[in-house]
């Protein structure tokens, strides 16, 4: 009933409005406002801060900059092998496996299109048809940083704007086509194996979404296009580099063409990522 509620309430809520709200407010830099947001923040959803490379909360200036926190050296050992796919995030499995054609499942009798999730030319969404995605959700406590899953060269970056549901599991199993509706970053690279996307999907509360190559890029109503000018800086990335971050939580997807590379078969609903480890490997037919 309350999830009912709580869904039924993101439809007349002013979504831009109160996640501009959020913003504004994870951005205090009054010392004893911003400790009590960050103590709060950690004791009420277990965050793990073993591995964090700045003292909690005294090093960080606001509650933001804790929330897209770095760790320590080390922290998040990337694998090395070259036939593998790493997770770009730590998180939680919604969905992975086959894109049916063109149709990619969202969740139990819902499902949205390629064309609908890229939004750009039909063949960016035709390279995609009959491949693989993986679905991967961010909850508060997670690290919010997301990393490479294979070497390549970035070669566009697309702002396409939209709603700003909430993506926790509740939401994402009632609200028909949450990930082609709510506001993205699609990022498309170039490797050795055919072209990757990684989609930073947008979300209730998620103040803006931070690249390497980008300042801040803060929700907006309106508006399509290449955002990122990545003709001043190496696009070029490995395995396991930094991307960007989510500025607040969210969801990451990741496609991939038809006979790459196939995903573990741990890659279930409910399994728990870390950044770096494999997820994947190469088929027997790309090798």
């Amino acid at each position: 009933m309350l999830s009912r509620l709580f869904i039924a309430l993101q439809y007349v809520l002013p979504q831009h409005l109160l996640t501009a709200l959020v913003w504004r407010i994870a951005r205090i830099r009054h010392v004893a406002s911003k400790n009590f947001l960050i103590t709060r923040f950690v004791d009420l959803y277990k965050v793990e801060i073993d591995d964090v490379k700045l003292k909690v909360p005294d090093d960080f200036a606001t509650f933001n900059d804790f929330f897209v926190r770095e760790l320590q050296d080390g922290a998040r050992p990337v694998d090395d092998n070259e036939n593998c796919i790493v997770s770009p995030v730590d998180g939680t499995v919604s969905l992975a496996g086959n894109i049916r054609g063109n149709s990619i499942i969202q969740a139990k009798g819902i499902d949205y299109t390629l064309d609908d999730l890229l939004a750009t030319d039909l063949a960016e969404a035709n390279a995609y048809v009959d491949g693989i995605f993986a679905t991967i959700y961010l909850a508060p406590y997670n690290y919010h940083r997301v990393h490479a899953p294979l070497a390549g060269e970035l070669v566009a970056a697309r702002y396409i704007p939209g709603r700003l549901f909430s993506v926790n599991e509740a939401t994402v199993a009632r609200v028909d086509g949450i990930f082609r509706r709510n506001e993205r970053l699609v990022m498309h690279f170039k490797t050795a194996h055919g072209p990757v996307a990684l989609i930073f999907v947008g979300a209730l509360n998620v103040g803006s979404i931070s690249t390497r190559w980008s300042e801040e890029l803060r929700p907006l109503k309106h508006g399509v296009g290449d955002v990122l000018d990545l003709s001043q800086r190496s696009t070029v990335v490995i395995k396991g580099e930094l991307l960007g971050w989510f500025n607040m939580g969210s969801t990451v997807i990741v496609l991939l063409p038809a006979g790459t590379y196939e995903w573990d078969d741990d890659l279930q609903p409910g399994e728990t990522l870390r950044v770096g480890e494999a997820i994947g490997q190469l088929s027997d037919a790309a090798k």
